[in-house]
């Protein structure tokens, strides 16, 4: 490092500053020490919480270790961006069940590369006033505890939803984490969390994934069946889903905090493909083709088209019987996937079953 670099205090407030300027509402340091969050990590994994997310435990000790993931590790800069479009409507889209609902942080662009490049840049302009230093950059893609990480940092406090949160921003942003080679001063974390005896989070939850407060079953949350999960929806889950077709944003919704999320100015997170408003028939409808074409650069790609197709079936199953809907649904009857055929043949199901119901 530069040995004429500006004192430690000093780089740090640079650092938040340039880190605003490059997009970031905020900017916290914290040390590598992730103390009780360690064990927190393992109790939950002893539970197995994670399901299928095999990744949560397949790197030992460096996911709550910073030091042991990038070796020479002493302080992390963890930043906040804000993402939640204008006007979602996310209430009025999950109240109409031919609309598909789509988790508002995947409307836009892939939010990976564009944050990455921006915690590239803040470390080229750190380098540009200190000289060399070590770094590695991480955008929710690697085993970092990054909600541990913000609440040492002092971003905000991690709910009893599991979501980290801010009293002035609430809870719609993204992390990314930079882990540097040398000491800053570090920022305090928040002094206690501010939940109180609030328990809206939990009693909204469609599937009753939280166990207890602040400790989520992965297994039972929406956003894992319907992004992470590879084979069949538990059939027992398929009804509380609704027309949810890739995660699900109910703990936010109803969260008081975040009366006072600010929207965002990014273009890159409006949404694309009027995915805020769409029907669940049309987007089955989707070919291969058109889902690859129309979910380039977008968090979308991460479910793959067949459980894109899977999850759109489940939310068909729970929409009215309209001839939309039914057409939709036996259109893909004869699907080349058998994971396909039997959402369908499920969704098809619930149609016939109210239908004999019905007086």
């Amino acid at each position: 490092m530069n040995s004429s670099a500006l004192d430690p205090v000093t780089l740090a407030q640079s650092i938040k500053d340039w880190g605003r300027e490059l997009g970031f509402q905020q900017v916290g340091i914290a040390s590598v020490d992730l103390g009780e969050h360690e064990a927190h990590l393992q109790r939950w994994l002893d539970a197995g919480y994670q399901g299928e997310m095999d990744y949560m435990a397949a790197h030992g000790s460096k996911r709550s270790h910073p030091e042991q993931l990038v070796p020479g590790t002493l302080r992390v800069i963890t930043l906040r961006m804000d993402y939640l479009p204008g006007d979602t409507r996310m209430a009025e889209q999950l109240a109409n069940p031919e609309k598909a609902y789509v988790s508002r942080y995947a409307l836009g662009r892939d939010y990976h590369k564009l944050i990455r490049k921006r915690l590239q840049q803040l470390a080229e302009r750190i380098q540009k006033e200190i000289g060399p230093f070590g770094f590695r950059a991480f955008v929710d893609s690697a085993p970092v505890l990054e909600k541990a990480i913000a609440e040492n940092a002092g971003l905000g406090w991690i709910g009893k939803n599991t979501l980290v949160l801010n009293r002035k921003a609430g809870s719609y942003f993204f992390l990314g984490e930079l882990f540097i080679d040398f000491e800053l001063p570090i920022d305090p974390p928040h002094a206690s969390e501010h939940c109180g005896r609030c328990t809206a989070c939990l009693d909204i939850c469609p599937t009753a994934a939280f166990v207890d407060p602040y400790v989520l079953d992965a297994r039972k949350c929406i956003s894992y069946l319907t992004i992470e999960l590879k084979g069949a929806i538990p059939v027992e889950l398929r009804a509380p889903i609704g027309n949810r077709v890739f995660g699900c944003d109910d703990c936010q919704m109803v969260c008081p905090w975040n009366r006072f999320a600010k929207a965002t100015d990014k273009g890159d997170f409006k949404p694309r493909h009027d995915l805020d408003n769409a029907e669940l028939a049309g987007l089955f409808m989707w070919t291969e083709d058109e889902f690859l074409s129309r979910t380039e650069g977008s968090p979308l790609r991460r479910t793959g088209y067949l459980n894109w197709l899977r999850n759109l079936a489940v939310g068909l199953g729970n929409a009215p019987s309209t001839i939309p809907v039914l057409e939709a649904l036996k259109a893909r009857r004869e699907h080349p996937s058998e994971l396909v055929r039997e959402h369908v043949e499920w969704a098809l199901e619930q149609h016939h079953q109210r239908a004999a119901i019905t007086p």
